[in-house]
C-alpha cells in the first residue's frame, strides 16, 4: 500500500473510531485496514493510536499526523483538480486558531462568513489559551495578539488592541474615579491573571514605565468572570479592548486611566510559508484579514 493511500485508511480509522468501521466504509477488509495502520506506524517509527479490546484512540503524535495528513491529501486533490482545470473555488481542509477569548468574541463569526463564502472550505477551528507551534501542530492560519519575532512565518497586520482598565459607571460614581495609578489602591481591583503573568499591572507616563501589583480580594483566570464582576460593580478589572466592546457601547462598563495605557499590542494574521500557498489557505488568509481590518474591536 502506497503512503498517500495509507493516510486515506488513517484517517478513516481516526474518523469512524475503529478498524473494523473504517474497513466498512473503505469496502477493505478489517486484517488489510489494521495491516497497513502497522506498517504506517513502523515506517514513522512512531505510535499513532491507543488500542484496547473497548476504545481506540489517538495519541499525541497520532493527532500531529492527523492534521498533516488532512492538509496533505487536499493539497494533492487541489493540484490535481488544478493541473486538469476542473475548479478554481478554494476546497480542503484549513486549521484555524487563536487565543479562546478572541476566537469566541471576534473570529468565529467571521469564520461563519467565510464558510458560507466557500462552501467548499472545511474549517478546522481550534481556540487555546497557549502559543499554538505551526509547524509542529500541523496548524495552516493562526491569529496572533503579541509583537511578533522576525520568522520564516508569513504575517499581516490588521488591528490592534489595547490593555485597559474599565469599570462600571455606579462603582466609579459611589468611590470616584481615579486619575493616577498610585490611586488604585484605595479602589476594589478584580485581577484577571491572564493578563498579567508576573503579577503586575503595567503603565506608562511621559515616557516612563509604572508598575502596579494590585492587592486584590478576587483573582480569576477567566475574562468573562472579570467582565462579569466588573460589570456587577464589583472594582475596577484589566483586560483587552477587543473583549468589552461591547459593554463599552452599551454604557454597561467605562474606561479608567486612559492616558496611562501601555502602547497598544498588534494583531496579526500568520500562517505557514511553505513555497506557493495553496488556494483556500489563501482564501481564508484574505477573508480574515478584509474583515478583522474593518472589525470595530482593532481599531
Amino acid at each position: 500500500m502506497d503512503r498517500l493511500q495509507a493516510m486515506s485508511v488513517f484517517i478513516s480509522v481516526a474518523d469512524e473510531s475503529g478498524f473494523a468501521a473504517a474497513a466498512r466504509k473503505l469496502n477493505m477488509s478489517a486484517p488489510t485496514v489494521t495491516r497497513a495502520i502497522s506498517e504506517l506506524e513502523e515506517r514513522l517509527g512512531a505510535r499513532l493510536l491507543h488500542r484496547s479490546t473497548r476504545l481506540l484512540q489517538l495519541t499525541e503524535a497520532g493527532r500531529r499526523y492527523l492534521t498533516d495528513c488532512r492538509r496533505i491529501l487536499a493539497e494533492f486533490e487541489e493540484a490535481g483538480l488544478n493541473a486538469t482545470g476542473i475548479h478554481s473555488a478554494p476546497r480542503g481542509v484549513v486549521s484555524v486558531t487563536a487565543s479562546v477569548p478572541f476566537g469566541r468574541m471576534v473570529l468565529m463569526p467571521i469564520m461563519f462568513d467565510m464558510m458560507d463564502r466557500y462552501p467548499e472550505i472545511q474549517v478546522s477551528f481550534q481556540l487555546y489559551d497557549r502559543i499554538v507551534h505551526l509547524l509542529e501542530e500541523g496548524v495552516d492560519v493562526a491569529v496572533r495578539i503579541a509583537e511578533l519575532p522576525d520568522s520564516s512565518f508569513s504575517a499581516v497586520r490588521v488591528g490592534s488592541v489595547r490593555r485597559m482598565l474599565c469599570a462600571s459607571p455606579e462603582y466609579l460614581e459611589k468611590h470616584g474615579v481615579p486619575d493616577d495609578p498610585c490611586q488604585l489602591v484605595d479602589h476594589r481591583v478584580i485581577d484577571f491573571v491572564n493578563m498579567a503573568p508576573n503579577g503586575e499591572w503595567n503603565f506608562q507616563s511621559n515616557g516612563s514605565s509604572i508598575s502596579y501589583t494590585p492587592q486584590s480580594q478576587l483573582h480569576v483566570n477567566k475574562a468573562d468572570v472579570a467582565i462579569t464582576a466588573a460589570v456587577a460593580g464589583r472594582g475596577i478589572t484589566r483586560v483587552f479592548s477587543y473583549m468589552v466592546t461591547s459593554e463599552l457601547a452599551q454604557g454597561k462598563l467605562a474606561a479608567v486611566l486612559e492616558n496611562f495605557e501601555m502602547p497598544p499590542i498588534p494583531v496579526h494574521v500568520m500562517h505557514k510559508e511553505a513555497g506557493q500557498t495553496s488556494t483556500r489557505v489563501r482564501a481564508v488568509v484574505d477573508h480574515c484579514v478584509e474583515h478583522l481590518r474593518k472589525h470595530e474591536a482593532l481599531q
